[in-house]
């Protein structure tokens, strides 16, 4: 297992590499959306980023890039005339994303020059006893009281309650795949790529219980009551759909007994898929909203700062060095916390493990041309992979190198534990 960080554009490093050596690319890329004012986040990647990754991925080497609900049709195009087709679209759904909304009575009144009457007071912030965010001992602290207003004049009287955007809950990732040569089972053979891990990305629930087919030779009759159950011992299917478990999410889902599917009979013969004789109505036996997808919730605190411990405390924006500066979002008052790994789009350890393992071989290498923090880089130590990271920033080079040596030590460590 190596890891190898660049700090540099991409565009100057992909061409240094080999051309079909790399088994995946994962990665956050800019979504377009000048988030937080972030100068690297202006544009979608063009075409030539995504055709210099094809270049170096192997023949069917999957691609894994997460986009903005705004901007990945951008994304997708780019990607799909870079010369990838495009597979699939996973959707990543959460209930913790905050509304960036912009108070339509407000900006009436400021426009006005009119100030607004202070009703009330209201707090910002993690609200006690919410862990969402990492343990419960910081939950509730750092909270910000700002006041309430009424609307001053009488336009804005009209326009309370608006706003000018959703709550976010809801993030897309990209699946593409260069393009084969050959058939499926020559192009594996030949590059070890082309697949998807199915059976070691399974969702496991403990109300999964894999058996077997009836071996009745007599033949199977549509029933209300089947007798049988199918299934498989390792979990369902993965599917395109991940979601962080919050009551938000799992209040969407019906809490369900086990479905139900037609199996063909044995009776009459069977070739291959087709089937002949009646169709038996067969139960999978699992129950419950969460035995259907995997989940996993954003990234915490913990998993953020992981091996940055010896790292200064930063706010999430440029130029934001005072940690007392209250840094609030449009129409929240929430305050962003300071931590040691101030990337602001950090994805969760949990779910870059689960996308590494989906599309990437045994022993591969996994590029991220969009590194960050490195997520992608400490997911794949943890799972066995060699890693390749490039980033722009110095800054997010050194946090993504930190973290990823602790992961290597974390994996040295359990090594030790387990020989000894």
């Amino acid at each position: 297992m190596s890891n190898k960080l660049h700090h540099g554009d991409c565009l100057e490093v992909m061409p240094t590499l080999d051309a079909d050596s790399i088994d995946s690319i994962v990665s956050d890329p800019p979504y377009g959306l000048s988030f937080m004012g972030k100068g690297w986040d202006h544009g979608v990647p063009s075409v030539e980023f995504w055709s210099e990754a094809l270049r170096v991925a192997k023949p069917g080497a999957h691609l894994l890039a997460f986009g903005g609900t705004r901007t990945f049709h951008r994304l997708t195009v780019a990607i799909e005339d870079a010369g990838w087709e495009i597979r699939d679209c996973v959707m990543w759904v959460y209930g913790s994303g905050f509304p960036k909304s912009h108070d339509v009575s407000k900006a009436i009144d400021k426009a006005a020059g009119a100030e607004r009457e202070v009703v009330g007071q209201a707090k910002s912030g993690i609200a006690k006893g919410d862990t969402t965010f990492g343990d419960d001992n910081w939950a509730g602290k750092n909270r910000t009281v700002y006041g309430l207003t009424a609307p001053a004049t009488d336009a804005a009287k009209q326009w309370e309650g608006w706003g000018t955007a959703l709550k976010p809950a809801w993030e897309p990732i990209i699946v593409a795949r260069k393009p084969l040569i050959g058939t499926v089972a020559a192009n594996v053979l030949a590059h070890g790529t082309g697949g998807i891990n199915v059976d070691g990305c399974r969702v496991g629930t403990d109300e999964l219980k894999g058996k077997v087919y009836n071996n009745n030779n007599t033949g199977w009759k549509c029933t209300s009551a089947p007798s049988t159950i199918y299934g498989n011992e390792q979990g369902r299917w993965p599917a395109n759909l991940i979601h962080d478990g919050s009551d938000d999410v799992t209040a969407g889902f019906p809490n369900a007994g086990g479905g139900f599917g037609k199996r063909g009979a044995l009776n009459g013969g069977a070739t291959s898929w087709g089937f002949k004789g009646e169709m038996q109505e067969v139960a999978y036996g699992d129950s419950g909203s969460a035995a259907r997808f995997f989940y996993c919730a954003k990234a915490s605190k913990a998993d953020r700062d992981e091996g940055c411990e010896g790292m200064e405390l930063r706010l999430p924006v440029d130029g934001a060095d005072k940690l007392t500066e209250q840094d609030r979002r449009k129409g929240e008052g929430i305050t962003r916390q300071p931590s040691r790994n101030n990337h602001p789009t950090v994805k969760p350890t949990a779910l870059m493990r689960y996308l590494c393992k989906l599309v990437t071989p045994l022993n591969g290498i996994i590029l991220d041309p969009f590194m960050g923090s490195g997520s992608t880089g400490k997911a794949a130590t943890l799972e066995g992979f060699n890693f390749i990271g490039i980033d722009l920033s110095a800054e997010y080079v050194a946090i993504a190198q930190a973290r990823i040596d602790a992961a290597t030590k974390q994996i040295a460590e359990q090594l030790q534990y387990g020989s000894s």
